[in-house]
């Protein structure tokens, strides 16, 4: 499976199979996590939830169930640390569904009860969670394409880039992001202020990048 396959099947999964992840599959998902922390600077830790991160309240909440692990995305402290985490995270998220496991990005979890090591100066975002789905999720419903930009008369990367932002995954689905364009270069921004909206920004812009093939440096 190619990164863009990864874009168009993957979809949030929040029930797993009890049974942790086999060892060629994580040894092959930690070695990505250590080009993802060497490449972006980030402390990023595959965790087994052996303390109950997704347990008790938030269990129900979320309807977590079966989840074996997570992925704890830690950095430096900084302006920029929530949007790094999303763009490095879905990298990560996206290699995963090319392993054959689900996840999904949890903004509700027992932060006391995450194990992650967390360095003076350092942050934890938040976690994604990792295995093997009792599904493979579904779609949800997204905003059109000309909810998410106004540009006329487009390039083609630039709409590949928009319709893989679109299938991006954003807290309670929001896609609270706008794509223009300076000249013939792309750009993102935020609309709105809502619950990880820069995270989101990071994790759209992934999409648009590996769609596009263009950068928004």
């Amino acid at each position: 499976m190619t990164e863009l396959q990864a874009i168009q099947e993957r979809h949030s999964v929040r029930k797993y199979v009890d049974r942790p992840i086999n060892e060629k599959t994580l040894a092959e998902l930690n070695k990505q996590i250590d080009l993802v922390n060497e490449r972006f600077g980030l402390h990023v830790q595959y965790i087994p939830d052996e303390d109950g991160v997704f347990s008790g309240i938030v269990s129900k909440i979320c309807g977590w169930s079966g989840i074996p692990g997570y992925i704890a995305m830690v950095g430096k402290d900084g302006d920029g640390l929530d949007e790094l985490c999303g763009y490095a995270g879905e990298r990560l998220v996206l290699y995963a569904q090319t392993l054959g496991l689900n996840t999904c990005w949890a903004g509700i979890f027992r932060r006391k009860s995450c194990t992650a090591k967390v360095n003076d100066g350092e942050r934890l975002v938040l976690v994604i969670a990792i295995g093997y789905g009792v599904n493979s999720g579904h779609s949800r419903r997204s905003k059109t394409f000309s909810d998410v930009t106004d540009v006329q008369n487009m390039p083609d990367w630039f709409r590949a880039g928009v319709e893989a932002a679109l299938l991006a995954p954003t807290a309670r689905n929001q896609q609270k992001f706008f794509f223009t364009l300076d000249g013939d270069k792309p750009v993102a921004q935020v609309t709105g202020n809502a619950p990880f909206a820069k995270l989101d920004l990071g994790i759209v812009k992934y999409h648009f990048e590996a769609a596009s093939g263009r950068t928004f440096e």
